[in-house]
């Protein structure tokens, strides 16, 4: 079992920036994907960034290119998500999720069910 907490969010001006943090607990001994997902108000939830478990592997989806970056620290058992020049629109819940693989890449996209686990999310809010 692994436990997932999201950490780092808040409220931050258009144009700021923000770091999120994925800490897990529990079985960490194996190799997992992580990706960081977000749900804004009446909208469905919708993949932001993953990281592969052994091949170095990251995504963004199109929306977040050249703006945000993920990271892992496997040292800490943690995941980061540097978020620049943050926009209205990025305003959401950033959850967390973890897939038990050793298969190369990682879902965003698509498959969310292929997580295995999820983190109870952080709120994100970027306004003036």
């Amino acid at each position: 079992q692994v436990q997932l907490v999201e950490s780092g969010g808040g409220l931050v001006q258009p144009g700021g920036s923000l770091r999120l943090a994925c800490t897990m607990s529990g079985n960490t001994k194996a190799y997992y994907a992580i990706g960081w997902f977000r749900q804004a108000p009446g909208k469905e939830r919708e993949g932001v960034s993953c990281a592969g478990s052994t091949d170095g592997s990251t995504y963004y989806a199109d929306f977040v290119k050249g703006r945000f970056t993920i990271s892992r620290d496997d040292a800490k058992n943690t995941v980061y998500l540097q978020m620049n020049s943050l926009k209205p629109e990025d305003t959401a819940v950033y959850y967390c999720a973890a897939e038990k693989t050793i298969v190369a890449g990682c879902w965003l996209t698509t498959h969310q069910d292929e997580y295995d686990y999820w983190g109870q999310g952080t709120q994100v809010t970027v306004s003036s």
